[in-house]
């Protein structure tokens, strides 16, 4: 027999919030806090969990990586403010192996990668949501900005309210499993102010923190410096190769470079701009060319998770927008399934500076529902 849909409580179950255990994935932003603060006042069952991903020796001083020391300090400060437990969890072995390795591999191999998406991916939304399932709770809640919504097929994945905050792109991995159990309580709040003021409300120590800008074991922003300590060597010095087969000048290793970049090339002088259109990691080549080589109209994508009703094969084509990177809106498609995983997509209007290890997210033309997405796997 069908439940009362008035019986649930605000997580969806129905049974009393002390009745429903929650783990909450707190980074000790004020995003998460919050929410584990508004669920404790709610009167859930909270469990606190804090990841220590990687060794904070180098970070602890840093406001602005997620996973510092200080991050887990904050986290506990709340946990102990709040009423609930608290625990922290050593994952620096799962997140070397699941992120930090393939992203200095897919670096060396000329991609940029985006590690944040894997970690989502391959950590916090896989082992951490067995932890969460160990522990007994009813679902496992994090602070991302992104909506979840049950449809008529079940758990959908759709748009943050706050376009300005949306992290849809880095959540299109997130499997119709794993949504079932996942809860974002943020994702229908209209700004960051108002997560801001829940915290200033709940009298949280995190309600003016900054928010973290960088990938968390690359605090400073130099993915360079990182790859060279994980593989030494790495920076191999090369040539910068005119698309037309012109030597311009030499590089002192092609992790320095990422499809699109202009300045820093050193090869000044030149009476048209150029720019980095491809990195041939075989011959340790950093070829340049005019912006008009960056447009790109077909992208292929493999590693695709389907979000739709219909199986993603049941169709040719799919008329979709897609977002090719983090930063720019959707745009209009059409992508064609090649398997289950696979698909060519084609964009009506090209875009610049596509490039291979960046992911390929889908999107509902008319409405805020994600379809999925996939990994950009070889430029053109």
């Amino acid at each position: 027999m069908a439940l009362d849909t008035q019986t649930l409580n605000s997580l969806g179950f129905a049974k009393p919030p002390a009745e429903t255990r929650v783990v909450v994935a707190m980074s000790g932003g004020v995003d998460s806090s919050v929410v584990a603060a508004m669920l404790a006042e709610e009167g859930y069952d909270v469990v606190g969990v804090t990841l220590q991903l990687y060794d904070h020796g180098a970070a602890l001083a840093k406001k602005g990586a997620c996973c510092a020391g200080i991050d887990i300090h904050d986290a506990r400060r709340v946990a102990e403010q709040m009423g609930f437990p608290h625990y922290v969890l050593d994952y620096e072995n799962i997140f070397k192996d699941a992120v930090i390795d393939e992203f200095a591999e897919s670096y060396l191999g000329g991609a940029t990668p985006v590690p944040c998406i894997r970690c989502n991916e391959r950590v916090k939304f896989k082992d951490l949501l067995e932890t969460a399932k160990d522990l007994d709770a009813d679902c496992m809640a994090t602070g991302h900005y992104i909506q979840r919504m049950v449809g008529g097929e079940g758990p959908e994945l759709h748009s943050a309210a706050d376009a300005n905050r949306d992290q849809s792109y880095f959540l299109f991995s997130t499997t119709p499993e794993q949504l079932s159990y996942l809860r974002f309580p943020l994702g229908h709040l209209k700004s960051k102010a108002e997560t801001r003021e829940l915290a200033a409300k709940y009298g949280l120590s995190v309600a003016d923190k900054p928010d973290s800008q960088d990938i968390c074991f690359v605090p400073d922003g130099n993915y360079a410096s990182v790859i060279e300590k994980l593989r030494p060597g790495a920076a191999e010095p090369g040539e910068i190769v005119h698309a037309d087969g012109r030597k311009l000048g030499s590089h002192k290793g092609v992790i320095h470079y990422t499809i699109g970049q202009r300045r820093g090339l050193g090869i000044g002088g030149l009476e048209e701009p150029l720019y980095v259109v491809k990195l041939d990691v075989d011959k340790q080549q950093v070829i340049v060319g005019p912006k008009e080589m960056l447009a790109t109209r077909k992208v292929p994508v493999r590693e695709i998770n389907w979000l739709g009703d219909e199986p993603f094969t049941s169709r040719d084509e799919w008329h979709l927008k897609v977002k090719v990177r983090s930063t720019r809106p959707p745009r209009d498609a059409i992508i064609r399934p090649i398997s289950d995983t696979e698909a060519e997509v084609e964009l009506l209007t090209p875009e610049e500076g596509v490039s291979p290890g960046q992911a390929c997210v889908f999107y509902a033309p008319e409405s805020s529902r994600i379809f999925g997405g996939g990994w950009i796997w070889r430029g053109y």
